[in-house]
């Protein structure tokens, strides 16, 4: 089964903290491993925790799977530390019985090299990572929500779990929105990108649209009038900026010179820059 995501309006305001998230708008298409990134305090865990039904939205509206078709790894990845490895699946399999896949939650747990007879609380951190993926994964969720979920693990860790995770959810088709402040491991492992900031949604879409609304130009400090400068830095007599062009950039004789931004570039530049113009690519925008 798969599923889509869709928030209209969203917004959720704390008592004392104020608006953690306002006005958020975006879809993520079924099927799609999408990054939720942005700075600390940004909204992303209040998000996540809204789509998974944990929190309820002071405003606007959520469109997801029935809650059992739902897999949410909090960021604290709650587990019962009496319990051992085995004793945690078991208990999985039991929470739910029309929906569980054992041979998925033993291979995770298994690729990881755990002894089932290992209490939860003598596991490190990057282990209970693992233990709480297994559960996650071995529900076949429709839709996983993970919060950080690779945060505990070491390099190597996060490389083989990230690993799994994807070639799980592209065997069962799970649409997954996971928030991550490692950038470098997006761009390998995600197609859609949601950028939060202060409670609201920067960038939004398919990684690859993203990139080709943006240029990186290097040359005179003039001729960018025309253009939506994300980020400028000037050396002597030379301008290096990352541009959302409104139209055809100059080179050649003009003297610029251009590059395809990476993701982290893209993604460091609208974090530097936090009044830089918003940008929701159509495959995620919705409908008012």
């Amino acid at each position: 089964m798969t599923a889509d995501l869709e928030v209209h309006g969203l917004g959720r305001r704390f008592r004392r903290g104020g608006w953690a998230l306002r006005d958020c708008s975006f879809r993520i298409p079924a099927g799609r491993v999408c990054a939720l990134t942005g700075p600390n305090g940004a909204g992303k865990s209040t998000l996540l925790a809204i789509a998974a039904g944990v929190l309820k939205p002071t405003e606007g509206t959520v469109r997801a799977p029935a809650r059992e078709a739902i897999a949410y790894v909090a960021q604290d990845k709650p587990l019962y530390p009496q319990l051992t490895v085995a004793e945690t699946l078991r208990m999985g399999a039991d929470l739910n019985p029309g929906n569980w896949d054992p041979s998925v939650a033993q291979a995770v747990v298994d690729a990881g090299g755990l002894d089932g007879n290992r209490r939860v609380r003598a596991l490190s951190g990057g282990q209970r990572s693992r233990v709480a993926l297994a559960l996650a994964l071995a529900k076949r969720p429709a839709l996983l929500l993970l919060d950080e979920p690779l945060s505990d693990a070491d390099p190597l860790g996060r490389r083989a779990l990230m690993g799994t995770l994807l070639t799980t959810a592209a065997a069962h088709g799970t649409t997954v929105l996971m928030s991550s402040h490692v950038l470098s491991e997006l761009e390998d492992a995600c197609d859609h990108l949601i950028l939060l900031d202060r409670g609201h949604v920067r960038l939004g879409g398919p990684v690859e649209d993203l990139l080709a609304a943006h240029i990186l130009v290097a040359g005179p400090i003039r001729g960018l009038e025309p253009h939506a400068v994300i980020t400028a830095r000037s050396t002597g007599r030379r301008l290096t900026a990352l541009i959302r062009p409104a139209g055809p950039v100059g080179t050649g004789a003009d003297g610029w010179q251009t590059a395809e931004p990476t993701l982290e570039e893209l993604l460091l530049a609208h974090l530097r820059a936090p009044d830089a113009p918003a940008l929701l690519a159509p495959a995620v925008a919705v409908a008012a």
